[in-house]
C-alpha cells in the first residue's frame, strides 16, 4: 500500500478517535470499491462529453441519478419579498367584492383590518387557460403561458423574511443547512468540469440572509452557490497578470497542490483544505470558460431584444436569464436568480405593476429561448417567493394601507419544463386567498418532489453529520403526483 494512502486511512489525531461509526462506514470504502467506482466513471456516457476530457474526477464529477431522471438541471427566479398570489397568478373575485370592507378574518383583540382587493384585473390565457393578472405581458403569450403549471396549495412555515427564505432555500429555518442547489450538485455533480456547478444572481442589494440562502451547510464546501457579480465583471480576476502566463500559473498550482496534498495527508480530519485545493484547480480552468459563457456580446441583437436587454426596466434580470441559459447549455447544474421588491405592506400597485415589468420580458424569453433551442424538456423553471400574501391589511392612521400583510397559509408558484405538467393549475386556495385547501402540501414535500424530477431520492440522498444522516428535507417528505406529468 502507498504511504501516502496509508497514512490517510491509519493515522487520525488522537483529538478526533475513530468511533464505531466511523469504522463502519469505512468498511465500504477498501480498495476494491475504489477501484470499482473508478472503472464505472469511466463508462459515464456523461464523460465522452465531459470538459476538460481528463478522465480524472473530483467531487462535482458527474453522476448518475438514482433513477430514471425528467430534469437534469434548474434555473430558479426567486421572487424575494413574496408576490401576492391574488395579484399575479391566484385571482379572488370575491376578494374584489369586498374590497375595504371589514374583514371578518380577524381574532379577537386584534387592530382592525379591511379586505383589500386586487388593483388588477385578470384574464384566463392560452389554450390551458391559466389565471393571471392583466400586468402580464410577454409570458401571457400561449406559446409560453401553456408551458406553465401553477401550483397553489404550497404553505409555508414562517413569516418572517430570513426564515422563511432560509426554508425555501435549504429546507430549514435556521440558514445553516445546505440549500437546494448544493443538494442537487452533490447528489449530480456539474455536467461541465470548468465551470461551477451551482451558481447564484442577485441584484446590488442581497437577499435577506445574504450567502446563506445559497451555503453548501455541513457539505463540503464544494457545493456552495458561486455568486455572479450584478455589476462590472461577474467574476474578478478571470484574466490572470500581464506578467503571468497560463504556464506559470500552472506550474504554481502544482508546487501548491504538492505541499497541501502533504499536509493534507497528515490531517485528513481538515476537509475543507481539499475544498480549497479543488476551488484553486477550478478557478484556473474557469479563466479559460467562464469568459466565453459570460460574453454576452456573442449573442445576437434579436436574442438580447427578446430577453429585454435594450430596456432600461427590463435590462438586469433579462442579462441574467439569458446568463442562466448559456450556463445550463454548457453544463452548470443549477442556477438560482433572486430578485428583490415584492414586499408590498403599502403601495401594491406601485409596488408589483413595477416588478412584473421587470421580470416579465425576461422570464418570457427563457421559456421560449429554452423550448426553442430542445432544452426545457430537462431544464425545470420555479417562479416563486418565500410565502404569500394576506387577503386584507391593517388600517393606519385612519388611512387605508393598500398592500398585504406576509401569509404562510398559501402561495402560489409556477413552474415549466423538466417533466411538470404543463397547462395546468395544480391545488387551490380558498375563495379569499387565506389558506390553501386542495392538493396542501408544506415545502418539505416541494422539495422532495423537486429532486425526484432529477433522479434523486431524498430518503437517499443523504450526509453524515453530527451524528447522523441528514436529508434537505430534514426528517422527509411526501411527493406531489399530481405536479408531475
Amino acid at each position: 500500500m502507498p504511504s501516502s494512502l496509508y497514512n490517510n486511512i491509519c493515522s487520525r489525531p488522537h483529538s478526533t478517535p475513530t468511533t464505531r461509526r466511523d469504522f463502519l462506514c469505512g468498511l465500504t470504502a477498501s480498495l476494491g470499491s475504489l477501484a470499482m467506482t473508478s472503472m464505472l466513471a469511466k463508462d459515464l456516457p456523461s464523460a465522452l462529453s465531459l470538459k476538460p476530457s481528463s478522465l480524472e474526477k473530483g467531487p462535482l464529477w458527474p453522476k448518475e441519478p438514482m433513477f430514471p431522471a425528467k430534469a437534469k438541471s434548474v434555473i430558479m427566479l426567486f421572487m424575494e419579498g413574496a408576490p401576492g398570489h391574488m395579484d399575479t397568478f391566484d385571482p379572488k373575485p370575491e376578494l374584489q367584492r369586498l374590497h375595504k370592507q371589514e374583514s371578518t378574518l380577524t381574532k379577537e383583540g386584534d387592530p382592525f383590518k379591511f379586505f383589500v382587493g386586487s388593483p388588477f384585473g385578470s384574464r384566463k390565457v392560452g389554450q390551458s387557460g391559466l389565471d393571471m393578472c392583466d400586468q402580464w405581458q410577454y409570458i401571457a403569450d400561449p406559446e409560453v403561458a401553456d408551458e406553465f403549471c401553477n401550483y397553489r396549495g404550497c404553505q409555508a412555515e414562517s413569516v418572517n423574511h430570513p426564515e422563511a427564505l432560509f426554508h425555501m432555500n435549504t429546507g430549514s429555518r435556521l440558514g445553516s443547512d445546505p440549500a437546494l442547489g448544493a443538494w442537487t450538485t452533490y447528489g449530480l455533480g456539474s455536467m461541465n468540469q470548468n465551470l461551477p456547478g451551482y451558481v447564484v444572481m442577485t441584484e446590488l442589494a442581497m437577499p435577506q440572509g445574504g450567502a446563506g440562502n445559497w451555503s453548501n451547510g455541513f457539505l463540503p464546501a464544494h457545493y456552495q452557490g458561486t455568486r455572479l457579480r450584478p455589476e462590472g465583471s461577474p467574476i474578478l480576476d478571470l484574466k490572470s497578470q500581464p506578467n503571468k502566463t497560463r504556464e506559470h500559473q500552472r506550474r504554481a498550482l502544482d508546487e501548491l497542490a504538492f505541499l497541501n496534498q502533504q499536509h493534507a495527508e497528515f490531517h485528513p480530519e481538515h476537509k475543507d483544505l481539499a475544498a480549497r485545493m479543488e476551488s484553486y484547480e477550478l478557478a484556473y480552468r474557469m479563466q479559460t470558460e467562464v469568459p466565453d459563457v459570460i460574453d454576452l456580446k456573442s449573442e445576437p441583437e434579436y436574442i438580447r431584444e427578446m430577453y429585454g436587454m435594450n430596456d432600461k426596466e427590463t435590462a438586469v434580470f433579462g442579462r441574467q436569464c439569458l446568463m442562466a441559459r448559456r450556463l445550463i447549455e454548457e453544463g452548470t447544474r443549477f442556477v438560482q436568480i433572486f430578485t428583490g421588491g415584492w414586499d408590498s405592506h403599502d403601495y401594491l400597485e406601485e409596488g408589483h405593476s413595477s416588478r412584473i415589468r421587470s421580470v416579465d420580458r425576461g422570464m418570457a424569453a427563457l421559456i421560449k429561448d429554452l423550448k426553442q433551442r430542445g432544452m426545457l424538456d430537462d431544464t425545470l423553471v420555479i417562479w416563486t417567493g418565500e410565502f404569500g400574501r394576506t387577503p386584507d391589511n391593517n388600517k393606519r392612521g385612519g388611512v387605508y394601507s393598500l398592500g398585504r400583510d406576509h401569509n404562510a397559509e398559501a402561495m402560489t408558484m409556477m413552474l415549466a419544463g423538466g417533466g411538470v405538467k404543463k397547462g395546468t393549475i395544480v391545488g387551490a386556495t380558498d375563495e379569499l386567498g387565506k389558506s390553501a385547501v386542495d392538493v396542501v402540501h408544506p415545502i418539505r414535500d416541494l422539495h422532495v418532489t423537486l429532486l425526484h424530477l432529477l433522479g434523486l431520492d431524498d430518503n437517499k440522498l443523504t450526509y453524515l453529520h453530527g451524528g447522523r444522516y441528514k436529508q434537505l428535507s430534514q426528517f422527509g417528505g411526501q411527493l406531489i403526483p399530481e405536479l408531475i406529468a
